[in-house]
């Protein structure tokens, strides 16, 4: 059973709108540097496929990247793993982030509603220059790692520059990770700078961090300097923490320097360390170089966000979440970051609408849950607030119901582009996403992402449309990890995307191509339940049982039965509602009826069981394979990458699934 493919959009670009997107202006260069004619977006995504050395060209001439190019643009290209990108060119990602140095905006920052302040493009190169130069003081060099425990502050962004402006590599983790969580990430790459908040603000609480600051350093032999940002404390007492000095001593010996030398690097020089979610065990430490995530972001950002000098470019993550490194890339293309840090519902759910209205938000980031919660809150912000500058939503996270996009249309904005995106932090970016040249269609992706070989095989490795498979990339593309961080012969990252299928990415997402030549993500393959055979998405039960008013939130799972039998599954749901209501008899009912009415019968679940809360991860993202582990009284590796890790606990042993 798929969604119904609606027939009418929700939002067409007009002819303004169209002839007035970067993917136009982008159109146009590419024919008259090329001798090429494209009628569509269709003819311009097979070109950025078939000649992939005059694409990325493009993006990089279109991008205006600062750096050499050098004369070969793809080495190998017939390998997945194995091609290699730009094997000339020598950048420094840093510089082309740093474009600017007038006193406009190039950072906001709203800590809940109790911080507000700004950071103009001249004082974010000096701030950055001060730091960088404090890092090469001591001994700092390429390749050494740059770790960050912090929120999505400023100072944040400024570290992340100031490391790799000297070409080190930087890793960053939010300060909701426990001691455990930080040490699995950060011990395995040992970085020699530990850069760490004082505390935070959330949901108007402020949670400190300093002891846990000292237990994590005590577990970092590595690290030789540890750099404290003050952000909820005035005074700091850092006796217990080795090593430490308030960011203000830090660069204080460096506030002279006005310039910053760029080291300029190989294309394929490590970037980012980023971390699996670390479920099933401890994270994999996946490698992202320069040149690619340059690339691939410039690409993404100008073109298929529509991302123009001046523009307000906002989205709502934590620094141990992929799209934080996305967000900052907009520098790259001109834009003011909004950040935020703290809990999105301060205000009953209106602060980042209180944000859009007060900076001229043009492009709003967030979760598919977000929206949904949002909704179900009843809030209708294109009523309550001014969103006029607002031109592009995007939502990612979990796949984005056809009813959350109406929602978005209906009391949000109706002139805007709603762009469903979805990729990973295994590419730090995306292979599907928004155009704002193109249709929107309830509950799809727009299209496959330019220079991107997106297909959607069967089980076989058969290519097939407007049937469930395997979201696949057939061919390379530059912002493929370089590999996991002491995986020397690279054997876990083959495992992990190539075992699959020979020579072709499987990126793991349950995924169908539409008559529009849109995408559908029904979740991910490994959740997928299959009772008596039959492959189920679970985004396909939690669109329907989420329509009830009664449900907050839902996680459906297969439960081996009988038990013990391998063989077969039955569909078990868990229902958070909300508060003060219970789970009786009647609403089991209509929540089965629900879905037998607009699924199959082998969707509707055999068990439907309250909870108190659902456990997702750091980034929001709910946890079906730990809780199938917790029902079937598997271990659960590594709890410590999850929000709430407490949650699991009501899973475990519930008498209603003994029978």
């Amino acid at each position: 059973m798929s969604y119904p493919i609606a027939e009418r959009p929700l939002w067409v670009p007009d002819a303004a709108r169209i002839a007035d997107a970067n993917i136009t202006a982008f159109t146009r260069q590419a024919e008259a540097r090329w001798n090429r004619s494209f009628a569509d977006y269709a003819a311009l995504h097979a070109w950025s496929i078939d000649q992939p050395a005059e694409f990325w060209t493009s993006i990089w001439e279109y991008g205006e990247v600062k750096g050499s190019r050098g004369e070969v643009v793809l080495e190998d290209g017939d390998r997945m793993p194995g091609a290699r990108w730009f094997p000339g060119a020598r950048l420094n990602f840093a510089e082309n982030l740093l474009r600017q140095r007038d006193d406009s905006d190039a950072l906001v920052f709203w800590g809940e509603d109790r911080v507000h302040n700004r950071l103009s493009h001249g004082d974010l190169y000096r701030q950055v220059a001060h730091f960088a130069a404090a890092l090469k003081d001591m001994g700092v060099e390429p390749g050494d790692r740059v770790a960050a425990w912090m929120p999505n502050l400023p100072e944040t962004i400024v570290v992340m520059l100031a490391a790799t402006s000297v070409g080190a590599i930087f890793s960053s983790a939010s300060p909701d990770f426990g001691v455990q969580g930080v040490l699995d990430r950060f011990g395995q790459i040992e970085p020699k700078v530990l850069v760490a908040v004082d505390g935070y603000y959330y949901n108007g609480k402020i949670v400190d961090c300093l002891d846990r600051l000292a237990a994590i350093t005590d577990g970092l032999p590595s690290v030789k300097r540890v750099v404290v940002v003050p952000y909820v404390h005035a005074k700091h007492d850092l006796s217990h923490v080795h090593h430490a000095r308030v960011l203000a001593e830090f660069v204080k010996p460096f506030l002279a320097e006005t310039e910053i030398p760029f080291v300029r690097l190989p294309f394929d020089h490590p970037l980012y360390i980023m971390y699996s979610s670390g479920t099933t065990g401890v994270p994999k430490c996946i490698v992202h170089c320069a040149g690619g995530v340059l690339l691939q972001h410039l690409k993404e950002l100008k073109l298929h966000g529509d991302v123009k000098p001046g523009d307000k470019l906002f989205y709502f993550t934590t620094c141990g979440w992929m799209m934080w490194n996305w967000l900052v890339s907009g520098l790259a293309a001109g834009a003011t970051l909004l950040l935020y840090d703290g809990s999105p519902m301060i205000g009953n759910g209106a602060i980042l609408f209180d944000y859009a209205q007060s900076e001229g938000m043009t492009h709003f980031g967030t979760s598919a849950k977000f929206i949904d919660g949002i909704a179900k809150a009843g809030l209708r912000p294109g009523s309550t607030h001014n969103l006029t500058r607002l031109r592009a939503m995007f939502s990612t996270g979990s796949p984005l119901v056809p009813e959350g996009f109406e929602y978005v249309y209906r009391e949000i904005k109706a002139d805007l582009c709603l762009s469903s995106i979805s990729g990973g932090t295994d590419i730090v970016s995306c292979f599907v996403l928004g155009n704002p040249t193109l249709p929107v269609y309830a509950g799809e992706i727009q299209c496959k992402g330019l220079g991107m070989a997106v297909d959607v095989f069967d089980e076989t490795g058969t290519p097939v449309r407007s049937e469930k498979g395997e979201l696949v990339c057939t061919r390379p593309f530059p912002v493929m990890p370089i590999g996991f961080w002491k995986d020397d012969d690279g054997a876990k990252y083959r495992a992990a995307y190539f075992a699959r299928f020979d020579n072709v990415w499987c990126h793991g997402d349950y995924s169908e191509i539409t008559a529009h030549d849109g995408l559908i993500i029904y979740g991910r393959s490994d959740a997928t339940l299959n009772p008596g055979g039959v492959r189920i998405g679970t985004a396909e039960i939690y669109r329907q049982v989420e329509k009830l008013e009664e449900v907050v939130e839902s996680l459906v799972i297969g439960q081996q039965w009988p038990p013990g039998d391998a063989a077969d599954v039955r569909v078990v749901l868990f229902v958070k509602l909300r508060e003060g209501l219970a789970l009786d008899d009647a609403l089991i009912a209509r929540v089965r009826q629900t879905i037998r009415d607009n699924t199959t019968p082998r969707h509707v679940p055999a068990k439907v069981v309250q909870v108190k809360d659902i456990p997702r991860t750091k980034s929001g993202k709910i946890v079906e394979l730990a809780v199938r582990s917790v029902v079937h009284g598997e271990p659960v590796k590594n709890v410590e990458a999850l929000a709430n890790p407490a949650a699991l606990d009501e899973f475990r042993a519930r008498p209603e699934l003994q029978s």
